[in-house]
């Protein structure tokens, strides 16, 4: 049966790289080790003609294979600092290149006799924080101090530093040919604004300036990027080749956001993998609907093709010879590692088959419905063994997150519980078309929340429902808070990382200062939409029993949300609740600690079953507070 303490037994692969002449995959798993209270990584090296596997030690991440696929990169860590490893793979012999506090990326030269190893710098005064640039703080950063990113490029035989130079503001670097490439984002539009720039050794030369494209790889015909010419915030991402200084876009025609996604919770990957070029092809991801797929483009004749259309990649790499490896989900299995070659994939892991095969895994299921204006709107959900029963919405962060096909463990747990669990993507969800997209602009809380509505409306239809519970995280706590606040429909709810005042999110918030301008409107301290979508200011609405999360250090959504909202109810004579979790960042829910996230899965199900199973009239944490 699924339990509250199932999650730790999950393994997840969150990086898979694979070798240029495809002999080998490497890929990182997490796991978590209950006993030490964290979470562990570790590389697994694959050899496809024999399928032997050969495990690194603990804590290593960050697999990278040099050009030849003789030597192996990789990231070792203890608790003090960070080690680049190499090894040569025809005997396994390991040797450190250099140690830091931290490392945040590296890459090989081609004739991989160099690598370059990014730290960041800090101004470091024992005594406080100074800035003169914004934001002063990112979320899982902390104060950023002045921060300034430096290259150093070794020698990878003699272990000595050949050159160093530092840059701000950098967003993804890369080994191209003619020397390092890397994309810089502009201090006040740093989600749209790049310069991609070059340095060969000699100095630093402009490739484009003032474009909304990334620079993510390189092939035979031009560099290769991606992103829009000129972009906006939420606006979807195309891939284009830079040939010959023009831009000769590569997935324009097909409206799928390359930089598509959707909410994996507990089998999320470790960061963005962007498209990469690899022999004659490119490769990206392409969000549509429920899925986010696997497609690459032929260079040489720019024929596309799908490799996985359905479930959910989370990370890929292919080597020069086509082989593909990647790293997917869907609503039945658990994250597992795939390798695509002479036209089919086969599945080189079974992590969790054969915990899944113990526990009762419930489909999705989906349906397709009308919003009050006629909108087409995806729902999924989960059904429990017995109804009538309680539902529970979800409601995904963003507002250009998306729900899909996704074995999502909260779900699995309320559904066994006994709850009916529903997903919907309204209008501003990620994987539709660009105007899908940009709805919610300046409107957010509006018609997206009645395409949430509709979407309860019609389960309602279908499936025989007693009381409704709402929640969700960063935008879906904005919407929690905001449901509560224009409907009594709603009998309990749980906020989490949410916002209730979009001022305070503005000028408090690590992005509030581009991001919130995009959604909310320019101008905050005169635009009234500034007040009129925070759903604090209707406060003396709420009647429903509201359950808070928040994590302290949250930067993204900062805890003043949480606060404030709880302070104003509960000085109305609200029926509130808040919980504080003393240290994680945003994404807290996926990344902290095993007690950490055990207490969070406590929480929620524990308010949801006393007041929608039980009726109680007051909330009981007690429960909630020991650690299995």
């Amino acid at each position: 049966m699924w339990s509250v303490t199932s999650f730790a037994r999950f393994v997840v692969p969150t990086e898979v790289k694979i070798s240029p002449d495809g002999n080998w995959i490497a890929y990182t798993v997490k796991r978590i080790v209950p006993e030490k209270n964290k979470s562990v990584r570790q590389v697994v090296l694959y050899r496809l003609d024999t399928g032997e596997r050969f495990f690194l030690p603990e804590d290593t991440s960050k697999p990278k294979f040099s050009p030849s696929s003789r030597k192996l990169a990789y990231l070792k860590k203890d608790e003090e600092k960070s080690c680049l490893c190499v090894m040569e793979l025809a005997n396994f012999s390991t040797y450190t290149l250099t140690a830091a506090e931290s490392i945040s990326s590296f890459d090989w030269s081609f004739d991989e006799r160099r690598l370059f190893v990014i730290t960041p710098k800090k101004r470091r005064d024992p005594d406080l924080y100074f800035e003169t640039r914004i934001p002063i703080w990112f979320d899982a950063k902390g104060f950023l101090d002045d921060q300034t990113n430096v290259f150093h490029i070794f020698d990878t035989e003699s272990c000595q530093e050949l050159d160093q130079f530092e840059e701000r503001n950098l967003t993804h670097a890369f080994w191209g040919k003619a020397g390092i490439v890397y994309t810089i984002h502009h201090e006040r539009e740093p989600f749209t604004r790049f310069d991609v720039v070059l340095y060969d050794g000699r100095g630093k030369r402009l490739i484009l300036q003032d474009v909304g494209l990334i620079a993510t790889g390189e092939s035979q015909w031009g560099l290769i990027l991606l992103g829009r010419k000129k972009k906006n915030a939420f606006e979807h991402d195309y891939v284009y080749l830079l040939k010959d200084r023009e831009l000769v876009p590569l997935t324009e025609e097909y409206g799928l956001d390359n930089s598509g996604h959707i909410s994996l919770e507990v089998w999320a990957a470790d960061g963005e993998t962007y498209p990469i070029a690899s022999g004659r092809w490119v490769y990206f991801k392409s969000g549509e609907r429920g899925n986010v797929k696997l497609e690459r483009i032929d260079l040489s004749s720019k024929k596309k093709e799908t490799i996985l259309s359905e479930g959910a990649v989370s990370c890929f790499d292919a080597s020069e010879d086509g082989k593909v490896v990647y790293v997917s989900v869907n609503d039945g299995e658990g994250a597992e590692v795939y390798v695509h070659r002479e036209g089919r994939s086969e599945r080189v892991t079974a992590l969790n088959e054969q915990f899944l095969s113990t526990l009762k895994v419930r489909k999705l299921n989906h349906f397709e419905y009308l919003s009050f204006d006629g909108t087409k709107i995806d729902g999924w959900y989960l059904k429990p063994d017995n109804s009538p029963a309680p539902l529970i919405v979800f409601v995904h962060g963003g507002p250009k997150g998306a729900y899909g096909k996704c074995l999502y463990f909260m779900g699995q747990l309320l559904a066994q519980e006994g709850f009916f669990v529903l997903y919907t993507n309204p209008r501003g969800s990620d994987n539709y078309d660009e105007k899908f997209a940009l709805a919610v602009k300046e409107r957010t809380g509006m018609e997206d929340f009645k395409d949430i509505l509709s979407g309860v409306e019609e389960l309602k239809k279908r499936e025989a429902i007693s009381d409704i519970g709402i929640t969700g995280i960063s935008y879906g706590g904005f919407m929690t808070n905001w449901a509560i606040t224009q409907t009594d429909m709603f009998k309990a709810a749980v906020s989490e990382n949410g916002i209730s005042y979009w001022f305070t999110s503005y000028a408090f918030s690590d992005i509030g200062f581009w991001f919130d301008k995009s959604l909310i409107g320019d101008d905050p301290l005169l635009n009234e939409n500034y007040r009129k979508l925070s759903p604090i200011f209707y406060a003396k609405n709420v009647k429903t029993p509201l359950l808070l999360i928040h994590s302290l250090e949250d930067y993204r959504c900062p805890l003043d949300q949480s606060l404030m909202f709880y302070h104003v109810l509960k000085d109305l004579g609200k029926e509130v609740y808040i919980a504080i979790f003393k240290k994680g960042a945003h994404s807290h829910s996926v990344q902290a600690s095993y007690s950490h996230r055990l207490k969070r899965y406590k929480l929620i199900l524990e308010f949801f079953k006393q007041k929608l199973l039980l009726k109680r009239d007051t909330f009981d944490p007690t429960e909630c507070f020991k650690t299995d």
